[in-house]
């Protein structure tokens, strides 16, 4: 970057300004990798505590289901499968951490009411729909931490690439940049001086032999007299 950059004081105050910003940023960049890595691990035990969950009601879900289909056949669990199935809906919106753009999920509460006769269905297969029930919350829970989890880890190494570029690459450039400015304008400041030696010396001469032809003049008119 050296070589590109015009020697002039006035390019050093650009460059001064620019390793100014640039270090501003490297440190409001590294604040926000702090921020965000602390975040991270926030959310690392809650997609933990998500997992689980989900493990668990998993777990209880499908030994309810082997029971509901031992006891009540599996075709009146199918039955009450589609009886029960359809859409389930989630709420979402956006959110913002440090500038991390997330989804926000908000879990929907399960209906306390059911769309189908139990009389066709025993108690078994009934619980087995309620635990499944469980599991796509849960589903809804992981799916939400791990969305966030994954983000804003994406974010700590984007930051973190952002962070050592300014300080290996950029940084340093700027700062050859100005010692670069620095010694140019150093050693044209010396040579100007020496130069303005030059001058005065030769000055103190010049006027030092007028002195003399002033003295010398004087004295050959004083013996004509």
């Amino acid at each position: 970057m050296a070589g590109q950059i015009s020697p002039t004081r006035s390019a050093l105050l650009a460059s001064k300004a620019s390793l100014k910003t640039a270090s501003s940023g490297a440190d409001l960049l590294k604040r926000k990798r702090d921020a965000l890595i602390g975040e991270f691990f926030a959310l690392v035990k809650d997609a933990l505590a998500a997992r689980e969950q989900l493990s668990g009601v998993s777990k209880g879900a499908y030994t309810s289901l082997f029971g509901a289909k031992a006891w009540d056949s599996p075709e009146a669990v199918e039955s009450l499968s589609l009886a029960t199935g359809g859409e389930y809906t989630v709420q979402m919106e956006i959110q913002s951490i440090y500038g991390v753009k997330v989804p926000k999920i908000e879990v929907p509460a399960r209906p306390t009411g059911v769309n189908f006769s139990p009389i066709n269905v025993g108690a078994r297969t009934i619980q087995a729909a309620g635990d499944f029930g469980g599991v796509m919350e849960a589903i809804v829970k992981v799916a939400a931490t791990e969305t966030k989890l994954r983000r804003i880890g994406e974010e700590i190494k984007k930051t973190s690439r952002r962070v050592n570029a300014l300080e290996q690459v950029v940084i340093p450039g700027i700062q050859d940049d100005i010692r670069f400015v620095r010694g140019v304008l150093d050693q044209r400041e010396r040579e100007e001086s020496f130069r303005l030696k030059k001058i005065k010396a030769k000055l103190e001469r010049e006027k030092e032999l007028e002195k003399a032809a002033t003295a010398a003049a004087g004295s050959h008119g004083t013996a004509a007299d």
